[in-house]
């Protein structure tokens, strides 16, 4: 039975369901975990999500307490995973069920290089439109968690059971997926067309919305990713593209992808795992993905300026 709950990683998303954590199982229940450095700053800092203060518990890397909790989030950066998994090493026993919420298609498995890869369920973010700006969130979608496992051996079944009768119970947003590695690679889709366009375009969700060249231009590139799912002996197809579109034009024009708030403060973007990975994957099928290349390699020169 899950009761307790850490958190790694105190961006939008960690702050977007810390918060409604906070308020459904209380802040004794619910802590962010961060590195000895951070924690001086961290460990008496208020934070507002949607107007409400909030005082979340914050613990070190070290775990002095021997506290571990009975579900891990990891609510990182791609680019800070390793990063992460090193500060919460200490707070994992075999009973911690974790759940990833990084973009891309890979987290988990980097992640059960260091875990029992039975500890790991699969789990997205979709649907959310935060605008964060220093300790202060706001949101007018607060989306949902997509959540599944890759294997349905009995500590898989188990962990998974008690992962929705825990999001049930507090009434946290979610679906289950059966298929959920196809939704994986749906949110990459989306992430690929979506995250990288706002960023070139130096824009918000309108930019996207609205028809004209950018709008085609993410299309193009989320298109370049159904091709390569179907190598990947991954069934998506344009109803899945015309699904995710339809979401993102739901979303509050004001509201930004990550990769523009990288951008806006001049930080190293997750376009290796973006089109960087669809590179990858298009050296390993042999099929040109021209709307990326481009993509890549003009992320890679606005960043060479930071």
């Amino acid at each position: 039975m899950i009761k307790k709950v850490s958190i790694v990683g105190m961006g939008s998303l960690g702050l977007l369901f810390g918060s409604l954590l906070f308020d459904k199982i209380g802040k004794d229940n619910v802590k962010f975990i961060v590195d000895n450095e951070r924690f001086k700053n961290y460990k008496d800092k208020i934070r507002y999500v949607n107007g409400k203060e909030y005082d979340f518990k914050v613990v070190s890397e070290e775990n002095t307490e021997k506290e571990y909790d009975d579900m891990l989030i990891i609510a990182v950066k791609s680019t800070n995973l390793l990063d992460a998994i090193d500060v919460v090493k200490n707070h994992v026993s075999d009973g911690t069920t974790i759940i990833s919420l990084l973009n891309g298609i890979n987290s988990e498995e980097i992640i059960s290089n260091y875990f029992d890869s039975n500890q790991i369920l699969y789990a997205t973010a979709e649907g959310m439109d935060p605008i964060k700006a220093d300790d202060k969130l706001n949101y007018t979608n607060m989306g949902y968690v997509c959540i599944g496992t890759d294997k349905f051996n009995k500590e898989k079944k188990e962990r998974l059971h008690d992962l929705i009768e825990f999001f049930d119970m507090i009434e946290f947003p979610y679906k289950y997926e059966k298929n959920v590695i196809h939704r994986l690679w749906s949110k990459f889709m989306l992430n690929v067309g979506v995250n990288q366009v706002v960023m070139i375009y130096e824009g918000n969700f309108e930019t996207i919305q609205k028809s004209g060249d950018a709008r085609n231009l993410m299309l193009a590139a989320m298109r370049e990713v159904i091709t390569l799912a179907h190598k990947e002996n991954v069934g998506l197809g344009e109803d899945d593209l015309n699904f995710y579109v339809s979401l993102v034009d739901t979303l509050n024009p004001l509201g930004m992808p990550s990769m523009r708030h990288d951008g806006l403060y001049k930080i190293k973007s997750e376009v290796e795992i973006f089109s960087g990975k669809v590179l990858e994957l298009s050296k390993k099928h042999n099929i040109p993905v021209p709307v990326n290349e481009m993509i890549y390699n003009k992320i890679i020169e606005i960043e060479s300026r930071y």
